[in-house]
């Protein structure tokens, strides 16, 4: 039995910063996690994906920025159960939770806080009969690693920003980017859609609309993709096939322990620092709704610290909790370091 203070379902961004603001008020937490590494779909799905409203940071890539998380709550020394799904939950009699992964391992703490993010997801996939036979023989779902495309054939089939920012991002890496839409026009952001048709007129993106990708062809690995364009087939060849319709996203067993859902998400009370309907369990980041939420991370950092409170109250009832400024309480570790706040800092402070 893994014993904790807070129990953080998700290890992606929101999940990681949790850990850092609970270390602050002497809380230790444990991160359950599908994935076999921390980061979330950061780190998964888009590590080399730039992010741009992240505070301090103009411009920091997806996998940086669960690096840089991961180490500013280390000193903290969270624990982690990777690789594995939270799958059952069980309320014991003094108000404390048991939860069970699918695996069998079992996890005991007063505050579960559930930073799933999307959920589990999976990828949306074309109705081709043979893709499958594909997968990691030249289809992919997801760009892990751009430099796997350099000096390759890639086509890129999708109508929405990820299309558009990929084929603009590998145009300058593969060989050849070729991208295929449905239609004529795009669902992605106007300055995107600008710069393929920029990137077109110089030769450096082939952009093929009104057309589909109905088939693969190719013996070991892929080797052409059929193209169907106003009824009329063609081939064209590729290394890579990257079909880009976005994610399913689906709770998964979390959808099953009494919580209120809405819109495929947790319905949570913001004035309760986001707790669900069950008194201990909080939802915090993309996973949750409120009136008026906003999926981005920067408000996930937010919900966990309010989440934090919450739960040092729960912890720790009847006793009050003084707020103090890092810039002068400075940080203290549970591996016994203490990072002290500079002194010219806290003498113009007092």
């Amino acid at each position: 039995m893994i014993k904790t203070d807070i129990l953080i379902i998700g290890a992606g961004p929101t999940g990681l910063f949790t850990v850092f603001e609970a270390g602050l008020l002497k809380l230790k937490c444990h991160l359950i996690d599908a994935l076999p590494q921390p980061g979330g779909q950061c780190s998964e799905l888009y590590p080399k994906k730039p992010i741009y409203d992240i505070p301090g940071f103009p411009e920091i890539l997806a996998g940086d920025l669960a690096k840089n998380l991961l180490e500013q709550g280390k000193q903290f020394e969270p624990g982690f159960t990777l690789g594995e799904r939270a799958e059952t939950i069980d309320k014991l009699k003094d108000g404390t939770f048991i939860v069970t992964t699918n695996k069998g391992t079992k996890h005991h703490a007063p505050v579960v806080a559930i930073a799933g993010g999307l959920g589990s997801f999976e990828p949306r996939k074309p109705l081709i009969d043979n893709i499958t036979h594909y997968e990691d023989k030249g289809v992919e779902y997801f760009i892990k690693d751009p430099e796997v495309y350099r000096n390759k054939k890639v086509v890129i089939s999708g109508g929405g920003d990820s299309a558009l920012d990929w084929s603009i991002f590998l145009a300058d890496i593969a060989s050849q980017v070729t991208l295929i839409h449905r239609r004529n026009e795009f669902r992605g952001a106007l300055d995107s859609v600008e710069k393929v048709t920029e990137l077109k007129g110089l030769g450096k993106i082939n952009l093929i609309t009104p057309s589909e990708v109905t088939g693969l062809v190719g013996e070991n690995k892929l080797e052409a993709v059929v193209i169907t364009t106003e009824g009329e087939e063609s081939q064209f060849e590729t290394d890579y096939f990257i079909p880009l319709f976005g994610l399913s996203p689906k709770l998964g067993p979390i959808a099953d322990w009494g919580l209120e859902i809405e819109k495929n998400a947790i319905k949570v009370d913001n004035s309760l620092n986001y707790q669900t309907n069950i008194p201990g369990i909080f939802a915090i980041g993309d996973v949750n709704i409120y009136p008026e939420k906003l999926k981005l991370i920067l408000c996930g950092f937010h919900e966990a610290t309010l989440m934090c409170q919450a739960a040092y109250r729960i912890i720790n009832p009847g006793k009050k909790y003084v707020l103090k400024y890092t810039t002068v309480s400075g940080i203290d570790g549970f591996d016994g370091t203490r990072k002290e706040a500079p002194k010219a800092v806290v003498q113009s402070i007092q």
